[in-house]
């Protein structure tokens, strides 16, 4: 699995596969009236781009290929699913996954940047490229489709927000953290804007950076003289909003504070924190603050690979085996309050106060190597059971099955991530108006307006309900960790918490279980954020093969 490598392959890297040959592995025929409503790539690529109705599946092509399995990888490459999980959770601070720790350490512990020829390197170079080299092709050619001018602003303006987007993910994993970057004069990846396929240098981390901006800024401008939006529901789809999140997103890394404050407040207009019930539901289809996703439903299921089939509490994993559905860092739960509704959704200790849980011989005969709870362990323990099995029951959100029936239980283990099909048929959010709020509260306490950054975190965490006893008044250094601490929790799970720790710069600390945390040994460690080639994967060498041109200087 992890020496497998693209060269010699049909889908090889096509220097930042950017071939409409690469392309058109997604834009493939297929029947059925759901292709009005859900993702697909039902059209062929002689005619892609003949009217706006065609290109308008392109577009819907795109959304599909976010959450759809690329064959020239190992079983579980299916975009959005391996990005949030092996590369934006496993190896960050606030996830922990037990039973997998010993196999997966070297990833957990950041030991792959380096290593070029492995899928986990070329696999976000691949991915990322093939949404780009989709979205180029719809932004060369849509002016050219049969079709209403508005329609063609509107597409064309998707096509760009992809493209954004794509190029936003692409810097996070192969360029330096922006303070790294001696402004923006370091490497960044190969900027390709068109269908060509030829050499071509590496940009600098500034230019790419200007481009993000600049197809933004496009994207926003056609939007806005197209007037239309998407349709009510298609949340895989993008609009508006998701371009000035996106924005917003590319600010934020680029530590371009005020332009990230200014469009993650525009990202979520008319995108409302979502209720405490709406919390509890289960995460697995859209609530109101569904910025963008990606389409979930038994239609387009993608089986054992999908998120909701290893990470949903009741989906196949942990409805089936002792691996469970991952938990989150105790050290981070121990400093939230119990009446907080995020954290009803772990299973952390204050829930089961008749047992006590810093006495050495509950916590051996418990938790053990992998901090389980098991039903075939010591009486002890069997009550222990018996009390997480009922509190796990009582989480049951309305409509769907019960979570961990495998009987398998962890401290920390989560009830967030729910399926509502088998094995894990659910949507999958990429984008959500708590996330733009938290970007305001970190741009605004860099930008030295802590009382900006205070009234953030209160309309996130009161004003929400999600703790109507909260209340901030910290400043300075406390203020941050606030931040960090409240972006961990509210968005634990979502793919995001590496990146955090890369843009903060910010040393992993994990405790294990004989001290205190809930991290099992191979993986309670300490990342420091200067090391491991400053959190930075090298261009894959199926890429630096195939396009010498990385190599070389750019022209000036």
């Amino acid at each position: 699995e992890i020496s497998c490598s693209l060269v010699g392959s049909e889908m090889c890297i096509r220097d930042s596969s950017g071939s409409l040959l690469l392309a058109s592995s997604m834009m493939v025929s297929c029947a059925g009236d759901y292709l009005d409503t859900a993702p697909t790539s039902s059209v062929g690529s002689v005619d892609a781009f003949a009217t706006t109705e065609n290109a308008a599946m392109v577009i819907n092509g795109i959304a599909q290929a976010m959450c759809y399995q690329q064959f020239a990888f190992s079983q579980g490459y299916c975009g959005e699913n391996q990005i949030k999980t092996v590369f934006g959770e496993y190896p960050s601070q606030n996830f922990v996954y037990n039973m997998f720790a010993p196999g997966w350490a070297p990833i957990f512990n950041g030991e792959y940047y380096t290593q070029k020829s492995t899928t986990y390197c070329a696999y976000p170079w691949y991915y990322y490229y093939t949404l780009i080299s989709n979205a180029n092709s719809v932004i060369m050619n849509i002016d050219g489709a049969e079709g209403p001018e508005t329609d063609k602003a509107f597409i064309k303006a998707q096509a760009l927000t992809y493209r954004a987007y794509a190029y936003t993910q692409l810097m996070e994993f192969y360029t330096y953290r922006w303070s790294d970057t001696q402004n923006g004069t370091t490497n960044g990846v190969v900027l390709r804007l068109d269908e060509s396929t030829g050499e071509m240098p590496l940009s600098t981390v500034m230019e790419c950076y200007n481009q993000i901006y600049q197809d933004c800024k496009d994207a926003i401008s056609l939007y806005t003289q197209s007037g239309k939006d998407r349709e009510s529901g298609k949340v895989w789809l993008p609009n508006l909003n998701v371009a000035y999140a996106v924005y917003a997103r590319a600010a934020l890394n680029r530590q371009d504070y005020q332009t990230a404050l200014d469009n993650a407040k525009l990202a979520r207009a008319n995108y409302p924190l979502m209720s405490n019930a709406e919390y509890k539901s289960g995460f697995c289809k859209p609530t109101s603050e569904w910025i963008f996703g990606s389409y979930g439903d038994g239609t387009e299921n993608m089986w054992y690979w999908t998120f909701g089939t290893q990470f949903g509490c009741n989906g196949y994993y942990a409805n089936n085996t002792e691996y469970g559905a991952g938990a989150i860092d105790r050290t981070l739960t121990d400093k939230i309050p119990d009446n907080d509704v995020r954290k009803s959704l772990f299973l952390t200790t204050d829930k089961f106060p008749g047992f006590d849980w810093t006495d050495e011989n509950v916590l051996n005969q418990t938790y053990a190597y992998f901090g389980t709870v098991k039903d075939s362990k010591p009486v002890t323990t069997t009550e222990i059971w018996k009390a997480v099995n009922a509190y796990v029951t009582s989480m049951t959100p309305s409509g769907l099955t019960e979570a961990y029936q495998s009987g398998y239980y962890y401290l920390g283990g989560q009830l967030k991530f729910w399926v509502f099909d088998t094995p894990g048929v659910s949507y999958l959010c990429h984008i959500r108006s708590s996330e733009m709020l938290l970007i305001e509260a970190e741009a605004n306490y860099f930008l030295h307006n802590e009382p900006a950054a205070q009234e953030a975190l209160i309309e996130l965490n009161a004003t929400s309900g999600r703790n109507p006893e909260y209340t901030c008044n910290k400043t300075g250094e406390e203020l941050f960790q606030e931040i960090v601490d409240y972006r961990g929790l509210e968005l634990w799970g979502e793919g995001f918490n590496w990146y955090d720790y890369k843009r903060w710069n910010k040393d992993i600390v994990r405790v294990g279980i004989p001290d205190g945390g809930n991290v099992h040994a191979a993986t309670a460690t300490t990342v420091t954020a200067t090391g491991h080639n400053n959190w930075t994967w090298e261009i894959p060498e199926a890429e630096t093969n195939y396009n010498p041109g990385i190599n070389k200087p750019q022209e000036k």
